[in-house]
């Protein structure tokens, strides 16, 4: 490399990835990146009904991964597709399950195996239907369909017919030796039936673009049109000793939109029936639907390009004609509704939203003449809807109880919310409930312990079995040497109380000065300080507390945390801005509190949006920090794609000292101390651009800093022999070299 500002990190990392220690006490860069500390998961389980369940589990004999079915209450299980049942003329092993879905007459399965990565999941692959009888082998669908091309299979109501996407067209045969029927051909690298484009995935998450009519007669689907939407060439150096570019189309703020409509077509073949949606298909979207159980309509969210309204469209699937039936405004945005379900047979739907402040659950009629009903009222938020049965006058949502760190279950009814988590139970739990809502498969953990996972009664929350303990995991952890952790909150100098973490060195005395990492995100994505097993950074934190640096993080305005809609919404128009400001005040205020905080060593650290906020620190704030390391970072947010910019910042074209504002790049001539930036070049998500436009900026501004770019490696940095160990590492290195480490 032929720059100054580049540190040839191989050499310099060298101290930090050392191989692993024998002394199991003390972590390394190596051991914080292995499966050691990897906790044992359950499932993916499926209710079969309200007391059994299928789940995956692995023959300690064979290796293979069989699915097999329990009785919850009794604990008697039973092998439905053991590893013989996998065996396929020409493999040499028995198939390897990594998902599956039970036939309605649950007498056969479909199963998905050799899957390839689409993006961020693996949802390509190759499907087989299973008769557990043994009396044949498994049988590919599919046809002469290319190998692992197939996505989303399905079985239909009824189980007698299987849809799926190949090439971006749909296709369905009979689940008995059925050849494929193609009912779309119009599927090209531009036209994607059944699936999303890139940015559909990514910010509306939305990946299976089909869905079943209730008699099995007709599918649902998404169509994309991407001409027109621009292409973003990335550089692959690696592959051979010409370059080669690798297209993307990703819509950045402000440009062209795919076009997206919904059709109904026969599951035998014809004519697609288009839904009349209002508006240009390229100025708005249509990031959800489900079948009326009827199954003469559908519901589809609708929403602006600006995301400040939703309508809940009811559409004629014979005639395409639709109609609003529910409708909401924002003076901000509105997030896409997670937890619709029908209720009273269709004549009503359930509906979360924070249109009275708070994020709070309804009632909602689905035709004329009926009244919208508040079910969860209260000046608290409903974090999720693990259950809902209004009809029988169940409800179950998750809530904080006061903590916004923590997530508890509580029962809903008539207007009063009781918590059925237990009291000595302090965390973070998720719940899967059966179908009857009279069982649970629960799920808690907290900061430091990893999760234990069990069957509970519900609503007495009694336990009937531990399902994973992670005692293993538990007994490794337990041998790490570690300081103290503690939860607290700071109020800033405009009266904002916000939530924190401090991790401390195993040796720490508050009579002396420390040096402290921060970590950030502060975007409306995730919050960073939960009271929950988030492995993800967590062992690279307890490594460096080990070093001798107090580690901390904070949760700004604008972090998705249950302190209600204004909280949220806070970073609407002012991303990078409101965040930072709070920051600041936060580490200020954080500072005056503890003698033992050194403010000539404090340092910021973050990814993604986190790496954002650590240039918005460094930049804005440039005497806070001693020294900042920026991963993956959003340098100017027009770069960024359109549903996520644009619901945050508005469109570009209409507010470009918005997007001035809100860019670290901006204001890069701020820079003090030093910088280390790092980021993959094979980034679809934040594109390797963000960085060199970085680059180029700090240079005419004669900012010294430092990079590390990750040849070919995604947004996550993980792909490739040593990578996330070399990141750790270098990231340690980095931070030791500017910021001493230790007691003073």
């Amino acid at each position: 490399m032929h720059t100054v500002f580049a540190v040839s990190f191989w050499f310099l990392s060298a101290a930090f990835v050392a191989a692993q220690t024998a002394d199991q006490a003390l972590l390394d860069a190596r051991r914080i990146t292995t499966s050691e500390f990897a906790a044992q998961q359950f499932g993916p389980a499926r209710w079969l009904d309200g007391s059994h369940f299928a789940t995956l589990e692995p023959n300690p004999k064979s290796n293979a991964i069989e699915l097999v079915n329990y009785d919850a209450q009794t604990g008697v299980r039973e092998v439905q597709i053991g590893a013989q049942s996998l065996r396929v003329t020409g493999r040499a092993l028995p198939l390897q399950i990594e998902n599956y879905a039970i036939a309605p007459n649950a007498h056969e399965y479909l199963i998905f195996c050799d899957s390839e990565r689409v993006w961020r999941q693996n949802t390509r692959g190759e499907y087989f239907v299973v008769r557990p009888d043994g009396t044949s082998q498994p049988e590919r669908i599919g046809g002469k369909l290319p190998m692992s091309s197939l996505m989303f299979a399905k079985y239909s109501p009824d189980g007698m017919k299987i849809a799926y996407v190949s090439n971006n067209n749909l296709y369905v045969q009979s689940s008995h030796n059925g050849e494929p029927l193609q009912l779309t051909s119009d599927g090209s690298r531009t036209v994607i039936n059944g699936t999303f484009d890139w940015v559909y995935e990514e910010e509306f998450d939305c990946r299976d673009g089909f869905r079943w009519s209730p008699d099995s007669s007709a599918i649902a689907y998404w169509q994309l049109d991407c001409g027109g939407v621009g292409e973003f060439l990335m550089m692959d150096n690696l592959s051979d000793r010409y370059s080669r570019t690798i297209p993307l189309q990703y819509p950045k703020a402000g440009t062209t939109n795919s076009a997206c409509r919904i059709g109904v077509l026969p599951a035998g073949g014809g004519k697609t029936v288009w839904l009349q949606t209002p508006g240009d298909p390229r100025q708005t979207y249509l990031p959800r639907m489900a079948w009326h159980p009827e199954g003469k309509e559908l519901m589809a969210q609708w929403l602006p390009r600006q995301q400040n309204r939703l309508d809940v469209l009811a559409c004629d699937v014979a005639s395409g004609a639709v109609r609003t039936v529910h409708s909401e405004r924002d003076d901000s945005y509105i997030d896409v509704r997670e937890d619709f379900q029908w209720l009273q047979k269709g004549a009503a739907f359930f509906w979360t939203s924070d249109v009275l402040g708070y994020r709070h659950s309804f009632s909602v009629p689905w035709r004329s003449g009926g009244e919208k009903k508040l079910l969860t009222p209260g000046d608290y938020d409903v974090m999720g809807v693990p259950y809902a049965d209004v009809d029988r006058s169940v409800l179950y949502i998750a809530g904080s109880d006061g903590n916004a760190t923590q997530c508890y279950l509580f029962a809903v009814q008539d207007g009063t919310a009781t918590r059925l988590t237990p009291k000595d139970q302090p965390g973070t739990h998720t719940y899967e409930i059966s179908s009857d809502g009279g069982l649970s498969i629960h799920t808690y953990s907290s900061f430091d312990n990893p999760p234990v996972i069990d069957l509970v009664k519900l609503p007495s929350h009694e336990r009937v079995r531990v399902l994973v303990d992670n005692q293993a995991l538990r007994a490794r952890y337990g041998k790490v040497q570690k300081g103290k952790n503690e939860f607290f909150q700071v109020t800033t100098k405009d009266g904002i109380n916000l939530d924190g973490w401090t991790m401390y060195p195993p040796a720490f005395d508050a009579k002396k000065s420390w040096p402290v990492l921060f970590h950030v995100y502060g975007e409306p994505w995730s919050q960073t300080v939960l009271d929950a097993w988030t492995i993800k950074h967590h062992l690279f934190h307890r490594w460096l507390s080990q070093q001798g640096y107090v580690v901390m993080s904070v949760d700004a305005r604008g972090t998705p945390a249950p302190k209600g809609r204004d909280f949220r919404k806070a970073l609407y128009q002012k991303i990078g801005i409101t965040s930072s400001h709070d920051w600041n005040q936060a580490v200020l205020a954080l500072c005056s509190q503890h003698s033992w905080m050194d403010p000539e060593r404090l340092a910021i650290w973050g990814w993604s949006g986190g790496g954002a906020m650590t240039l918005n620190m460094m930049f804005r704030y440039p005497t806070l920090f001693a020294a900042g390391m920026s991963v993956a970072p959003v340098t100017d947010i027009a770069l960024y794609d359109t549903i996520y910019q644009e619901r945050y910042c508005g469109i570009p074209q209409e507010m470009p000292q918005v997007y001035r504002d809100c860019s670290p790049i901006t204001f890069a001539k701020g820079l003090q101390h030093p910088l280390l930036l790092v980021h993959g070049t094979g980034d679809d998500n934040v594109h390797f651009q963000n960085s060199e436009r970085l680059f180029d900026e700090l240079v005419a501004q004669d900012k010294k800093f430092e990079y590390l770019a990750y040849p070919n490696r995604s947004h996550s940095i993980q792909e490739g022999r040593n990578t996330r160990a070399h990141l750790y590492g270098s990231l340690a290195d980095f931070l030791q070299r500017r910021v001493a480490a230790g007691p003073r």
